[in-house]
Formats: structure tokens, C-alpha cells, sequence
């Protein structure tokens, strides 16, 4: 269940993985303190592989973030040819600026369903060029 805030949509539940700036999950912290995200090093061992992290983040309903493009998309789109759910990955980029990174992660956590995220497995970052 989301926690809600009077007023406001239910927010997405989400995860980071260990590719992702710090100072992303800090901005996220401090422009929604209500946001339910959990960073996968602070739930998972050290170097546990990536799809390890996307089963992980099925299993605790949560939406991944992430900036791996090289391996961690790779792998979601692999589970979901295999029948496997998953809450559905962002997948930010270093061509963004960290500014513009936490206003799309806002919008997406804020706005789109979970069953859309879902439906398109990966929303890749920027919105805008």
C-alpha cells in the first residue's frame, strides 16, 4: 500500500541500485520527504549481481532506478521475455543533468501509474533534450 499525502496520487514505491549519484537520491529525499525509496545497497550484500536486484525489486513492488544502460536494461527486458514480472525501471543517464534527473524521477514517482511503468518496462531519462 503507498503512503499518501492529502490531496495527492499515491507515489510510486521505489529502489535505486548502486550505479545511481548519490546526490539523485538525496535530491529526491529532500524535494518529496514522503518518498518510499530504498537504496539496494542498503537491502542487498555488496556485489550482488543485477538480476539479483531486479528480482529483489519485483519482489518488494518497487520501481528500479538505475544508470546502468549496459547491463541492467539488458536484463529487464530478458526477464520479461522469460514471463518474469518487474515493477518497471528508470534508467537515468550521465548526459543529464542531476537537477533535470530528479524532476523526471518526480514526475514519473508522482504521476504515472504503476500499471504504465510496468507496460513499458523501461522509461529512459531525459525527457527532454
Amino acid at each position: 500500500m503507498h503512503d499518501t499525502v492529502p490531496g495527492r496520487r499515491p507515489v510510486l514505491r521505489l529502489a535505486s541500485d548502486a550505479d545511481v549519484h548519490g546526490e539523485i537520491i538525496r535530491g529526491l529525499r529532500r524535494r518529496l520527504p514522503e518518498i518510499d525509496l530504498v537504496r539496494a545497497q542498503d537491502a542487498l550484500p555488496e556485489g550482488t549481481p543485477d538480476p539479483a536486484v531486479l528480482a529483489w525489486a519485483a519482489t518488494e513492488n518497487r520501481v528500479l532506478i538505475t544508470n546502468d544502460r549496459n547491463t541492467m536494461v539488458g536484463f529487464a527486458y530478458q526477464c520479461v521475455a522469460a514471463g518474469e514480472l518487474i515493477p518497471g525501471l528508470i534508467a537515468t543517464t550521465n548526459e543529464q543533468s542531476l537537477g533535470f534527473a530528479i524532476d523526471d524521477i518526480l514526475v514519473i514517482a508522482e504521476y504515472m501509474p504503476e500499471e504504465e511503468i510496468r507496460d513499458q518496462v523501461v522509461v529512459f531519462l531525459p525527457f527532454r533534450g
